[in-house]
């Protein structure tokens, strides 16, 4: 084949099987989201501050070289709102053309107040002429394993300020399912998928279920905001970092996302993982061990 010919063809294996590019790739959700692509032969480049792929919301010379060549991307903000609209600018103009957001559900009602990256991601994608989707997920029953609740769960006492108003947990694999399917599949631009689990317990229920799966002993405790803020910073968190998440949480004890949704199911055709087989499998894998 002559050189004009190979590039003909490389143009054409890159269209049927553009790169695209995942933000937050060791995050919960971006190295799931980076494991399923790859798992269907994509071609993925894997982005992050200490990942395979080097980029970094603060210095813009890392932008353009995860750009290049790019057809699609997932779309984890930073902490700081400000670089967003910027990066999603160049990303547009270096050739990307679809854009997966990862939101928060509520974040239309709370926006700036507590995730302000998010709003900015769904309000800057919105305004550009790009295929762009948006997933708002519920709490992920990942926390429990991974992340702010699971030394305390360890430690035989989970206290938050949430009341008794149930949460339909979200499975982060399901949230990675959703994200695979919309990055690499025609029909859903212009849609907001709020993602939850098939049903809603309250936390006290959901540590009670944890404690059965695991055999150990857990107990939940409902307390106020200055407390929770207290114990946080007791245990060195920042001071403004504890008083956002009691704000969260305290948002959450209203109400608003107590309702289970069918975004899971819109995309994949599925129900969600509910948590109790979460909770059995995550036990068996030794997460309170």
């Amino acid at each position: 084949m002559t050189n004009d010919s190979n590039n003909k063809a490389a143009q054409a294996a890159q269209a049927a099987n553009p790169t695209i590019l995942v933000l937050g790739a060791t995050g919960k959700t971006g190295r799931r989201v980076v494991a399923r692509l790859r798992d269907q032969g994509r071609s993925v480049r894997a982005a992050s501050r200490s990942g395979e792929t080097r980029f970094d919301w603060t210095e813009r010379a890392t932008w353009a070289p995860v750009l290049e060549g790019v057809g699609a991307l997932y779309l984890v903000g930073p902490p700081d709102p400000e670089p967003v609209a910027d990066f999603v600018s160049q990303a547009a103009a270096a050739g990307v053309r679809r854009f997966v957001v990862l939101s928060g559900r509520g974040v239309e009602v709370y926006g700036d107040s507590f995730e302000p990256s998010m709003a900015e991601a769904e309000r800057v994608v919105r305004e550009l002429n790009v295929d762009w989707t948006v997933i708002r997920p519920n709490n992920f029953t990942q926390n429990f394993d991974e992340d702010i609740f699971h030394a305390p769960l360890v430690a035989g006492r989970l206290a938050l300020p949430v009341g008794d108003v149930p949460e339909p947990f979200i499975d982060v694999d399901d949230i990675a399912d959703v994200a695979a399917a919309l990055l690499t599949e025609d029909g859903h631009t212009g849609r907001v998928y709020e993602l939850s689990g098939p049903r809603a317990l309250t936390f006290a229920d959901a540590v009670a279920e944890l404690a059965a799966a695991s055999g150990r002993p857990m107990s939940f405790e409902d307390i106020t905001p200055d407390a929770y803020v207290a114990e946080l910073t007791a245990a060195d968190v920042p001071a403004d970092a504890a008083r956002a998440l009691a704000n969260v949480l305290s948002w959450l004890s209203e109400g608003h996302n107590a309702t289970p949704t069918t975004g899971v199911r819109d995309v994949l055709g599925r129900e969600p993982r509910d948590f109790t087989v979460y909770a059995k499998a995550a036990a068996v894998a030794g997460a309170w061990g």
